[in-house]
This record gives structure tokens, C-alpha cells and sequence, in this order.
């Protein structure tokens, strides 16, 4: 952008007080951000909980966590582009009341079946409120070092929503069934929905072309039918499986199909031409890599701090806030440290911290170490935390500002589907190190043994049925196995984490500052007006 566009904008911004609009459309944005991590992570402690009363299958437990990141994953380009063609902020408002009722729904299911349905329905308005976040984010900020600090900011509130989510579900299952900690978004709902009528402004997008239902459908088949076949390995099945192999071959070839599709339509949902850009393309592949180490560790790590350590939901929140206190701490000091080291630096170190913290935390055993976990989890949690906030800020700073939506739409698909796919490897490879320690366990019958292979859960009812010795060794037997597979997932994580340094030598070595128009976002003249007020005229393509 030239001098004159540039000084042009900023008298415009001046004029019409978009200074401070911009800094409260963040405010409103960070609490719908807030609604979507807390009930991301408000799940993990109550895992044991939902065993216990539902008693899912392995697979059905993954499928409980699991639907929820998946659904939003396959559906966040469909709603992206719903959001640019009718309003991003009437689109959010109608993710905000779809949360509340499948929030009801999930709090009183059942059955495992009708909770990962409301979970699927949480997935859709999870769906309908993301895209909004970023892609406004990104349109209201056009200078890189306000937009640095915005994302900051952001990154910190998805870090206070991922330590608020485990504390207020150890409370709540301190006095409640484990049903309360869904009923806990009802209320966050009915405060957002009036609040973000008010003070949220409409925006859209330019609308040109028709909207690609086919080409959405076809992603969201793909993704299921990939991690359904990672599910499946998890749950014991044979690779050589045809329930196993069939889903991975045709999601895949759904994938496939959709990026054709993309590439040959003129007006795609997504815009591969963005993965041509080196930093663009290697900041995605850092956000999946990141939130494949992540998540799973935090959901295995809930279950040893209760079923081994045997700590109450409440001290389990208490243990893991170290690591998203720290999670904070990095995403305030972000734009600080993208200043001074660059996004290739910042990410490789993130990545290598957040490598050593999980190398550490194999030294994980069967008794308690307060000192190890509280130094592990804030290393963990301050190298993650680095790690995304370099690779979100690079990937919406390489995207060119008229595509904001699709570049956000593409950020949290990747996050999501980080997070979904996993959830479904590292349980996978979680249950496939633990259930061989329980096949031949002296005294204790092979149904008993093949029982206690699902879970650790599900040993600990069979040992108590059991009784006597036979229970008493099998109990020893399946924590042990359970320790053993998670050193294993923590090795496999470790390497994710190097892969993701290696991939990190891609993004530029400096940060480069220049401010841009904010296409019609908050009072900022769209580029056409931008033109006009510098005297400059528009030249057609």
C-alpha cells in the first residue's frame, strides 16, 4: 500500500472513531471465543464420570469427545461462507442458541448414542460461532502489530476458557452429576446473545458466485470417514480390517475429490491458491501438528490424574491450570516475542520447548509428583501456547486481507481437525500400548482380562467385581499397563512436536509491519473508498 493510501485510511479511522469500535468488537469476540473453549475442555474431567454411568465402549468414548471437534471441523468452511453471504454476526447469534439446546440435550442423555449426538449438535454451533472470530479479527485490525496484540489477546482467552473448563467441571462434579458441566453454556448463551445483538456489527462479504453445498458435504464425508478409521484402530480392531480400512479409503477419496472440485470451480469455498505461499501453507500444517500433541495428552492426562494418582475432578482442574495459567502468560507476551525473535524462531522454539516439557512427564509413574507435573505442565503449556499464537498470527498476516473468511474458515478447520484426529491417534495408540499388559493376568479369567482391555475405567469395575486377590492383581496390572501406554503416547507426541519444529524453518525469519485497508470492516473505508481518498484511481483487472 502506498504512503498516501495509508495516511488516507488512518484519517478516515480517526474520523469516524474506529479506534475504539475496533478494540470493543475484540471484547465481543473473545467472549464467544470464551463460550467455545470452555465447552472444549469442561469435558475432560468428567470422562471418568460419563464411564461410570453410560459405561461407552472404547470406541463410543472416543466418539463422546471426539464428535464434537470433528463436527466443527467439517463444518467450519460451510458456515464461514453462510457467515459472508448472510451476516458473520447473524450466523453467531444462531450458533450461540444452538449451543444452549444441544447444552440441554447433552446434560440430560441417557445413553452414550444421544450424548454423542448433542455433542455432534455442540460441533455444529461451535461451527456457526468460530469462523467469525478470526476472520472479523483480522478485517477490524489491519496494522500487523495491533493485529499481533488482538491475537494475543485472543490466544489468552482461549487459555483462560481451557482453564476455567476443567476447575469449573471438577466443581461442578464435586455437586453435581456429570451432566452439570454442560448446563454451564446455557447461561454464558443468554448473556451473549443480547450482548452480541448490541455491540457486535454485521458483516459480510462481497458474495460473488454461488455457495458450494456439494463441495462442503464433501469435506465433512472425508473427515469422518478418515478419523472414523483411526477410531476403529483404536478400538482394537485389525488393521487388515475392512471396518477399518474402508473408512480411511473413502475418506481420503472424499478429500480427494473435494480439493478437484475446489481447484476446478470458479468461485471454491476454499482458496487453494493461498497454500501456494510457503508461509501461509506452513503455518496450517504447524496448528494440526500443535493440537495433535495437545489435546489427546490433556485428555490422558485427566484420566492418570484421577484413576492412577486418584485425585477428585476438582484437584485434577487444580493440577492442570498450571499449564493454561502458562498458556496465558505466552499469548500475552506473543506479539512481545514476534517483534523481537520472528515467526520462524518463535514457532521452532515453541515446538522444541514444548518437546522437552513432554519428555519430562515420561517420568510419569505410579505415585504422585506434584513438583514434576507443575514444572512439565507450565513448560507444556507455555511452548504450546508459542507455538500457535506465531503459526495463527503468520497464517492471517500471509492471507490477503479481501480473504480473511476463508483464511480464518482455514485456521480453524486445521485446529479442529488437529484437535479431532488427535483425540482419535493418541487414544489410539494409548489403547493399543495398554491392552496387551491385561491379556494373561495371573487368576483372572480371559473375559475379565479382555473386559479391562478397554479401559482403565472399565478394570477398575471388573477388579472390584472380581474381589480377593484376582481383583487386587488385576487392578495393579491395569494401572501399570496404563502408565506404560502412557509413556508410549508421550514418546509419540514428542516426535509429532520435532516434526513440527523441522516444518517451522519454513516461515520467514522477521516479522514485516505495514498496514493495510480493512475492506469495509468497523468504519474503515472498503479498498475502493480507500483508493478514492488518495486520489488514486482504480485500475481493473
Amino acid at each position: 500500500m502506498s504512503g498516501t493510501t495509508t495516511a488516507a485510511v488512518r484519517r478516515h479511522r480517526r474520523a469516524a472513531g474506529a479506534g475504539a469500535d475496533r478494540w470493543v468488537v475484540l471484547v465481543v469476540l473473545c467472549a464467544s471465543l470464551l463460550l467455545v473453549a470452555l465447552d472444549a475442555t469442561v469435558l475432560h474431567v468428567a470422562v471418568p464420570a460419563v464411564t461410570e454411568d453410560l459405561r461407552p465402549g472404547a470406541e463410543e468414548l472416543l466418539w463422546i469427545v471426539d464428535a464434537y471437534p470433528l463436527v466443527c471441523a467439517s463444518l467450519l468452511i460451510l458456515f464461514g461462507t453462510l457467515g459472508d453471504r448472510v451476516g458473520r454476526r447473524r450466523v453467531l447469534l444462531l450458533g450461540y442458541g444452538l449451543f444452549g439446546v444441544a447444552s440441554a440435550v447433552a446434560a440430560y442423555a441417557p445413553s452414550a448414542e444421544l450424548l454423542i449426538l448433542a455433542r455432534a449438535l455442540l460441533g455444529v454451533g461451535g461451527a456457526m460461532v468460530m469462523p467469525a472470530t478470526l476472520s472479523i479479527l483480522r478485517r477490524v485490525f489491519p496494522d500487523r502489530r495491533e493485529r499481533a496484540l488482538a491475537i494475543g489477546i485472543w490466544s489468552a482467552v482461549a487459555a483462560v476458557g481451557a482453564a476455567v473448563g476443567p476447575l469449573l467441571g471438577g466443581f461442578l462434579l464435586e455437586h453435581f452429576w456429570w451432566g452439570s458441566v454442560f448446563l454451564v453454556n446455557i447461561p454464558l448463551m443468554l448473556v451473549s446473545l443480547p450482548v452480541g445483538r448490541m455491540l457486535l456489527p454485521e458483516s459480510r462479504g462481497e458474495g460473488d458466485g454461488p455457495w458450494d453445498v456439494t463441495g462442503a458435504l464433501l469435506a465433512a464425508a472425508g473427515l469422518f470417514g478418515v478419523v472414523l478409521g483411526v477410531q476403529r484402530l483404536g478400538g482394537g480392531r485389525a488393521a487388515a480390517s475392512p471396518f477399518t480400512v474402508l473408512p480411511l479409503l473413502a475418506g481420503a477419496a472424499l478429500l480427494l475429490l473435494f480439493v478437484r472440485r475446489q481447484r476446478l470451480h470458479p468461485h471454491p469455498l476454499v482458496d487453494l491458491r493461498m497454500f501456494r505461499r510457503p508461509a501461509f501453507s506452513t503455518s496450517v500444517g504447524c496448528i494440526v501438528l500443535a493440537m495433535l500433541a495437545l489435546v489427546g495428552l490433556e485428555l490422558i492426562a485427566a484420566q492418570y490424574l484421577q484413576l492412577v494418582l486418584g485425585l477428585s475432578p476438582l484437584r485434577t482442574g487444580l493440577r492442570l491450570l498450571p499449564l493454561t495459567v502458562a498458556a496465558m502468560a505466552a499469548g500475552l507476551a506473543g506479539a512481545r516475542l514476534l517483534r523481537r525473535f520472528g515467526p520462524r524462531r518463535m514457532v521452532c522454539s515453541g515446538f522444541c520447548l514444548t518437546a522437552v516439557a513432554v519428555l519430562a512427564l515420561t517420568a510419569m509413574g505410579g505415585t504422585d509428583d506434584p513438583s514434576l507435573l507443575l514444572s512439565g505442565f507450565v513448560l507444556l503449556g507455555f511452548g504450546l501456547e508459542t507455538t500457535l499464537f506465531g503459526a495463527y498470527e503468520s497464517m492471517l498476516s500471509e492471507a490477503p486481507a479481501d480473504r480473511a473468511g476463508g483464511a480464518a474458515a482455514i485456521g480453524e478447520t486445521s485446529y479442529q481437525l488437529g484437535a479431532g484426529i488427535g483425540i482419535a491417534l493418541l487414544g489410539s495408540v494409548m489403547n493399543a500400548a495398554y491392552a496387551p499388559g491385561l491379556r494373561s493376568v495371573p487368576g483372572v479369567p480371559r473375559h475379565a482380562s479382555a473386559a479391562a482391555g478397554h479401559s482403565l475405567g472399565e478394570a477398575y469395575e471388573v477388579a472390584g467385581r472380581l474381589g480377593g486377590s484376582a481383583g487386587a492383581a488385576l487392578r495393579r496390572a491395569a494401572r501399570d499397563s496404563f502408565v506404560h501406554g502412557l509413556h508410549v503416547t508421550l514418546l509419540v507426541s514428542a516426535g509429532l512436536l520435532v516434526l513440527g519444529a523441522v516444518l517451522a524453518l519454513r516461515l520467514p525469519s522477521v516479522m514485516t509491519c505495514a498496514e493495510e485497508p480493512a475492506a469495509g470492516e468497523v468504519g474503515l473505508p472498503a479498498p475502493r473508498e480507500a483508493e478514492a481518498a488518495a486520489g488514486k484511481p482504480r485500475v481493473s483487472a
